[in-house]
């Protein structure tokens, strides 16, 4: 067999050391020629089975025509079968340890059948010419620290549907089709990121994508490989970045999948103390062992360098560093020291971010961590994690309680809304709303708020303001930028319809008009890690459940004062302090207006300040000043 396309001596001792980061271009199968005869090379890791072949459309799923060599001590098993070819479907034929016979997807492989189905289909992903040159170039210079990132994170399969028919009973948008739409509304809306749930491949709709089991095959429910890496082309070209949900914390015990692939615990722990989430009923990765890493860590890198992808965001965290995660005692094992702490787990999200970040400036790597584990953006020779972004669920946790309360009990609760600046500068972080806040009864975003149904919108147009002038990145999930009434459920497309209708149509100008504020102005985003880049006015009028800061621009001209009421009473001669005897431009209110009015600070104490001005602050009132 040719050279390039052999599992080699080299090969086996990175793979064996955990270091063989384009992996994938070797395991998998990839069409090649081979002494002048057209067909496939195929090579499946599985050290502890008996035999492997590979079975397939190509040979009629004979478990004897094509037998696989084992090259080397480490498990490896290649063949090169000629004929085959790309489109063909295929699996491995697994005789395991204990004479089990298994017939296993390829972890590696790029494309799979459409679910139900279950197999694997050959591709060639080399064959996709990008014209994204510009963005990638660009890339290098991106830091999110000082750069503005609005989120929009959406569910593909339901963001909008074709109408569902007999020949198409799912009605889903291929990946092209989607680049063009979603790049229209994202460019309309000002996002600067979409975030992409589950788009590896995974057996089962309602798991949204976070129980995978074809972790190097974008998922076939809506194309090819080649028109997912157009999407993403796509997307590039019209200036917007590109985050995908990434999920290396569990994996489902389907037959098809990685779960005891050759008969053995290969890819997951064996003792179910360590192995197996009993909440999630998923296998948990062993971390320790050097080919399971390499497998990872080589998938986030064929995401973020072979499909161009600008970030992951890493997936249940959590689960992975605490090893007594969602277990009950008797359900897991401490660590050589006698603790909680996945040793093993944290070694590997060093390896994976210092090899991923540093190999691809510019990208991002974002944690989705719910407790207080520290230094989770902090660097990985400083003892850090070494993620760039951490999501802020104790923020999102306290403004959600905060807004659902009725506005009289707001004022016994006014803590919820200052405390996050507390520990504001102890991760780099992104405050969200997302997708897990709008499932399980939980309601959407419009529906948490109190009150009748004009009261829902302006208490959201209220909480908005709070969060994009807050520091920290933003996550909105699609629907609730417009007020999506129902929650939000895979099986249909969010309430388009609902934009007929002035209420919604307003909050969705609202949003777009916040989002093209906090885009325009650095005040609001250049320094979210610097404590000189925000100073409250005033923190603790509880009594009127009234909030007011300043958040300043690294130049010191173009600053922001932000002033939002949380009650239905108006305050028509709200004073309000501020820093310096100058002028503040009225440059956004309640009503969306954007017509600058000017106010002139006088020489009057306010907020333990020498100058201050009053305007009329109504019920549920925001102003933002431009000072």
């Amino acid at each position: 067999m040719g050279e390039r396309l052999r599992f080699t001596d080299l090969d086996q001792y990175l793979f064996g050391q955990g270091t063989h980061y384009d992996v994938y271009k070797k395991l998998g199968a990839h069409p090649t020629t081979y002494r002048r005869r057209k067909g496939v090379y195929f090579a499946v890791w599985a050290p502890n089975a008996q035999s492997v072949s590979v079975v397939g459309e190509f040979n009629e799923w004979d478990t004897e025509a094509n037998p696989m060599k084992k090259v080397g001590p480490i498990g490896v098993y290649e063949a090169f079968v000629p004929g085959a070819k790309v489109g063909d479907l295929y699996k491995f034929y697994i005789v395991g340890m204990h004479g089990e016979q298994l017939y296993k997807a390829d972890p590696y492989g790029n494309e799979s059948e459409r679910r139900p189905g279950t197999a694997s289909r050959i591709t060639d992903i080399t064959d996709y010419k990008w014209k994204d040159e510009v963005w990638m170039k660009n890339r290098t210079e991106f830091h999110e620290e000082t750069q503005p990132m609005a989120i929009y994170e959406v569910h593909l399969g339901s963001w909008k549907k074709h109408p569902q028919t007999e020949e198409d009973p799912d009605g889903f948008y291929n990946y092209r089709e989607f680049a063009h739409e979603i790049a229209k509304y994202v460019k309309d809306m000002g996002y600067t990121h979409v975030e992409l749930m589950g788009m590896a491949e995974h057996p089962f709709d309602g798991s949204w994508g976070y129980q995978v089991t074809g972790y190097y095959a974008p998922t076939s429910r809506y194309g090819t490989p080649q028109d997912f890496k157009y999407m993403v082309d796509y997307l590039h070209r019209q200036k917007i970045g590109v985050i995908l949900d990434w999920v290396p914390a569990h994996f489902p015990k389907d037959a098809h999948g990685l779960a005891n692939f050759d008969g053995t615990a290969v890819y997951e722990h064996a003792d179910p103390r360590q192995g197996e989430h009993p909440d999630w009923g998923t296998k948990i990765y062993n971390y320790g062992r050097p080919e399971v890493k390499n497998f990872l860590i080589a998938n986030a890198l064929f995401w973020v360098e072979e499909c161009h992808v600008d970030g992951l965001r890493v997936d249940a965290v959590a689960s992975m560093l605490y090893l007594d995660y969602g277990k009950q005692d008797g359900q897991w094992v401490a660590n050589k020291y006698g603790d909680n702490k996945n040793l093993e787990a944290i070694e590997f999200f060093k390896h994976l971010n210092t090899v991923v970040l540093g190999r691809n400036h510019g990208t991002v790597m974002i944690a989705e961590e719910s407790t207080a584990w520290p230094l989770v953006t902090g660097k990985a020779e400083d003892g850090g994690l070494g993620f760039s972004l951490k999501w802020n669920m104790g923020w999102m946790n306290d403004f959600l309680e905060y807004m659902k309360l009725d506005p009289y009990f707001r004022k016994y609760n006014h803590n919820k809304m200052t405390f996050s600046m507390a520990y504001a500068y102890s991760e780099k972080y992104v405050l969200v709303l997302s997708h897990d806040e709008v499932v399980h009864l939980k309601c959407s975003m419009i529906n948490k708020m109190p009150g009748d149904m004009d009261d829902k919108f302006k208490n959201l147009k209220a909480g908005y303001t709070f969060m994009f002038c807050h520091p920290g990145k933003k996550l909105l999930f699609m629907g609730q930028d417009f007020g999506q009434l129902r929650e939000w459920s895979e099986e249909r497309e969010i309430d388009w319809f609902l934009l007929a209708e002035d209420n919604h149509k307003n909050l969705q100008n609202y949003v777009r008009s916040l989002i093209s504020l906090y885009r325009k102005y650095p005040a609001l985003y250049a320094m979210d890690n610097n404590t000189d880049g925000f100073e409250w006015i005033n923190a603790n009028d509880g009594d009127r459940s009234i909030f007011s800061f300043v958040r300043k621009s690294p130049t010191k001209r173009n600053n922001i004062l932000v002033v939002c009421n949380f009650t239905p009473v108006d305050r028509p001669d709200y004073r309000v302090g501020v820093p310096k005897k100058k002028q503040y431009k009225l440059i956004l209110d309640e009503n969306g207006e954007t017509q600058p009015k000017i106010f002139k600070a006088e020489k009057k104490e306010c907020d333990n300040r020498p100058y201050s001005f009053s305007y009329p602050l109504p019920g549920y009132g925001v102003a933002i000043f431009l000072y």
